[in-house]
């Protein structure tokens, strides 16, 4: 038997997918009730409302069946109940990259990921080049933009 892969993530990462979950499912009725009027207006094969609605159905059940997998799967994860010297998931890394310039984020799931606001996937190329490293260690990844070069300066828990 095939064990059940985890899934870590941030808690505010799982509100956010049981949210996403629950607005889902208080669209199903109203899925159902476009596809009983759009079933009313007679020939079946060229309504495209009754097409519309009937694909609508089967994103929004794939899309419930997929949320139910991550959420049973998930792992929560507190940054704050962690320590230690080496970045792991959930760490506030803070590193200089090639110009000496600071940069900081947060190694998160790969469903809270956000590189704007600072929160790189653990799956991403920088987020496993990072995870193990330590405060001083030199790190090089591959991006499409080409290799870059980071200094570990700070880990936090926060």
């Amino acid at each position: 038997m095939a064990s059940i892969e985890k899934l870590p993530m941030l808690a505010e990462g799982y509100e956010r997918l049981t949210a996403d979950l629950k607005a889902l499912r208080e669209e199903r009725p109203r899925i159902v009730d476009a596809i009983e009027e759009a079933r009313a207006h007679g020939d079946l094969s060229e309504n495209a409302e009754y097409h519309a609605a009937k694909e609508r159905q089967g994103q929004v059940e794939a899309t419930i069946a997929d949320l139910e997998d991550k959420i049973t799967r998930a792992q929560i994860i507190d940054p704050t109940s962690l320590s230690g010297d080496k970045i792991i998931f959930g760490a506030t890394v803070t590193l200089l990259d090639d110009d000496e310039k600071p940069v900081k984020y947060q190694i998160v799931g790969p469903y809270e990921a956000d590189a704007k606001v600072g929160r790189i996937s653990y799956n991403s190329p920088l987020g496993k080049a990072l995870i193990g490293r330590r405060v001083d260690d030199e790190v090089e990844v591959t991006v499409p933009s080409g290799d870059k070069f980071y200094l570990v300066q700070k880990i936090e828990f926060i």
